[in-house]
């Protein structure tokens, strides 16, 4: 069938697979580094609990059929070999059925971690991921053009992912209606980036500027995505500047970088980009193509209605291969930041002039004159999971009392997710506080006055102080 591939989409298809293929490098690096202090036999949330209340039908994967630690990295390490082989392009040193079989592996591994990972695997981008993932299984490699089915799919996600982010804006927060977000976004997000204060510090009326091309670059682009080329490419491209913006302005995971990599598959690079000879899809290949589009587009119908539903969902998934999902970001936006601040003494009784030291997160703030780090597409998910927490303290129900048990016992692999631990590990603080302050970013002359960028005030207890033995 001369219509199934798409000859000018060769140097599309590279750059979108060999960006994929980063971005699970990141994501099973992630796992492989912090899974014991938050999923292990020990973590805070096991998976071997998770997985006696969970079925198999609801989050299938490896660990339904065996979990232990070892077996758990064995899983994230292979994940990262794996990318690692398809970044430097492996499948296209196979046949058409092996390179497929290549990107199906780590598809498999990450769906198998995802479904496990509980609170701290809740994210958009997990499904994102794991929905774009499987699609590249189907783009083919040099023993065939793309196709132009799977083409279109990768739009279809790129729409949803952009077009849903936008209505979830002008549905949610009156700021985003009004204009007015960006007065607070860059000071209250989950985790600032370098630039962020600089990001704040900008004039309102460009703030103001800011979420007017926002609106325009999601409600109204992702439209023209389904268009001719080169308009198609124009919008993608725009997108892409968006998103880099977006970098820049903070750490929000590989959210970012998984858009701008969808946005890469629409560029048409025109003739100069495609080989002399253009081999014909196998007749299995076009079969399992097809397939694959019919049922992608049957699960889509659920996604596609919640676009336009007034009680829309944001980043959730309706089927558990994470195959057609919905997505969204920021529909509110926080007007005051709040961070908790965790602190333990070794006083065996804890007294008003004790002394308390401070338990430091890598990318969450806490001294006021450390200055925010880059880390995306890095995702730091204790950090992330305490910035929800000092919103309400429900989103901490589940997590928090463990973490400091942990604290309490020194437990090694928690103390290293975090940046600075003020006891010894050997001699563990007797009793753990928790605190809650509001954070504000310092102004220009009291940054040159103080060198700090932020500044914190007390807002109310927490946690109170708290020993091993102490209930929960």
């Amino acid at each position: 069938m001369e219509w199934f591939t798409a000859d000018q989409y060769w140097l599309g298809r590279l750059v979108f697979q060999r960006a994929l293929a980063a971005v699970y490098l990141v994501a099973f690096l992630g796992a492989a580094l912090q899974f014991r202090a938050l999923i292990g036999e020990r973590g805070m949330l096991p998976v071997p609990r998770h997985v006696e209340r969970v079925p198999f039908r609801k989050a299938p994967g490896l660990f339904h059929l065996h979990y232990s630690d070892r077996f758990f990295a064995l899983v994230a390490w292979t994940g990262c070999a794996c990318a690692l082989a398809l970044l430097a392009g492996a499948d296209a040193l196979l046949p058409l059925w092996g390179g497929m079989l290549l990107w199906l592996v780590p598809w498999v591994l990450y769906l198998s971690i995802a479904n496990v990972g509980q609170t701290w695997y809740g994210f958009g981008w997990e499904s994102l991921l794991l929905e774009t993932g499987f699609l590249a299984v189907f783009l083919g490699n040099d023993e065939t053009a793309p196709p132009v089915l799977v083409l279109f799919l990768l739009r279809w996600v790129l729409f949803r992912v952009e077009f849903g982010a936008g209505l979830i804006k002008m549905r949610g927060d009156a700021c985003w209606r009004k204009l007015t977000c960006l007065y607070f976004h860059h000071e209250t997000q989950p985790m600032p980036g370098p630039l962020s204060w600089f990001f704040h510090h900008l004039p309102k009326p460009l703030h103001r500027v800011e979420v007017a091309a926002n609106h325009f670059t999601q409600l109204v682009v992702p439209v023209l995505l389904f268009t001719p080329q080169p308009i198609a490419t124009a919008a993608a491209c725009l997108m892409i500047v968006t998103q880099l913006w977006l970098v820049l302005s903070g750490n929000f995971s590989w959210l970012n970088w998984m858009t701008i990599v969808l946005a890469v598959s629409v560029l048409d690079f025109g003739s100069t980009a495609a080989p002399a000879y253009s081999p014909a899809a196998p007749l299995w290949y076009e079969a399992v193509v097809i397939a694959v589009t019919v049922l992608l587009l049957f699960l889509s119908y659920r996604p596609a209605r919640n676009l336009f539903s007034r009680r829309q969902l944001m980043n959730s998934s309706f089927d558990p291969l994470h195959l057609v999902n919905t997505y969204g970001a920021f529909g509110s936006v926080s007007r005051v930041r709040q961070e908790i601040v965790v602190e333990g003494t070794a006083d065996t009784k804890p007294r008003q002039e004790s002394e308390w030291r401070e338990y430091e997160f890598k990318g969450k703030p806490g001294d006021v004159r450390r200055w925010p780090r880059q880390f995306a597409p890095y995702h730091l998910r204790l950090d992330w999971m305490m910035w929800f927490a000092a919103l309400s303290p429900a989103y901490a129900r589940s997590w928090f009392g463990p973490l400091v048990e942990r604290l309490l016992e020194g437990d090694r692999d928690t103390l290293r997710l975090l940046r600075h631990v003020p006891f010894p590990q050997d001699a563990p603080p007797a009793y753990i506080r928790a605190r809650l302050y509001r954070y504000r970013y310092t102004t220009w002359r009291e940054l040159r006055e103080t060198g700090a960028c932020w500044e914190r005030t007390y807002v109310r207890e927490f946690l109170p102080p708290t020993r091993i033995d102490s209930p929960r």
